[in-house]
């Protein structure tokens, strides 16, 4: 991590928050980055089965905590998953959810570029 110019952070949301697996990544690197990474860009992208947004909202906390820039609003991506059955099968992401996946990817290169 403090070798990156900028960073896009993308994570599933479980029970209204971040999956188990990002929320550690975040724990394990969290201190040992602190005041080493700040200014520096990121872009978040949320795959979520209603909403995403409490995911959304604890990444950004950890960011905001980091220092970082956001350089848009969190993407958040919307599959639908209701039930045990459609919660556990693999999932796709639509053509819209893409295009602004593929944006916020964009904008996160663009700002390392222009040094924002």
């Amino acid at each position: 991590l403090i070798n990156a110019d900028g960073f896009l952070f993308c994570a599933p949301e479980n029970l209204a928050a971040l999956s188990g697996e990002m929320k550690e990544f975040y724990d394990r690197c969290y201190y040992g980055v602190l005041g080493r990474i700040q200014g520096c860009p990121y872009g978040l992208a949320i795959s979520g089965g209603t909403d995403g947004a409490g995911a959304a909202r604890q990444a950004a906390r950890i960011c905001q905590g980091w220092r970082l820039k956001p350089v848009a609003d969190p993407v958040i991506c919307i599959n639908g998953a209701q039930t045990a059955e459609a919660i556990a099968a693999p999932k796709t992401c639509d053509e819209e959810s893409k295009e602004k996946c593929r944006e916020l990817g964009g904008l996160v290169a663009a700002s390392v570029l222009l040094g924002m």
